[in-house]
């Protein structure tokens, strides 16, 4: 079994920044990449950022220049650093991890985290 927490969420005025958290735990053997999804009322999810275990990043247009992604491979940690927030912003954003359970390249999946509201309102 794999587990992740998400934290960081909350509610922050146009122009303010969080710091979003997501530990996985449990069951790793090697983590392939690490992301943040996000999902906006009657909106499909989307990608926000993505980082690999070699530290290659992507990122929607939307949030360029204002978002960063990154890790720590000791913690099993991805962080989303999102600054000059807009309301548009506002989502439920999801922790999503790409991994091996076992040396076997048939136990691979994709876990997702529950969720943590941002809200960007005045």
């Amino acid at each position: 079994q794999v587990q992740l927490v998400e934290s960081g969420g909350g509610l922050v005025q146009p122009g303010g920044s969080l710091r979003l958290s997501c530990a996985a735990s449990g069951s790793i053997f090697r983590i392939v990449a690490m992301g943040w999804y996000r999902q906006a009322p009657g909106k499909q999810r989307e990608l926000v950022a993505s980082i690999t275990s070699g530290h290659s990043t992507t990122y929607a247009d939307s949030v360029k220049g204002r978002f960063t992604i990154s890790k720590s491979n000791a913690e099993n940690t991805v962080y989303l650093q999102m600054n000059s927030l807009k309301p548009e912003d506002t989502a439920v954003y999801y922790c999503n991890v790409r991994l091996y359970t076992s040396p076997s390249v048939q136990d691979w999946g994709d876990y997702w985290g529950k969720g943590t509201l941002v809200t960007v309102s005045s």
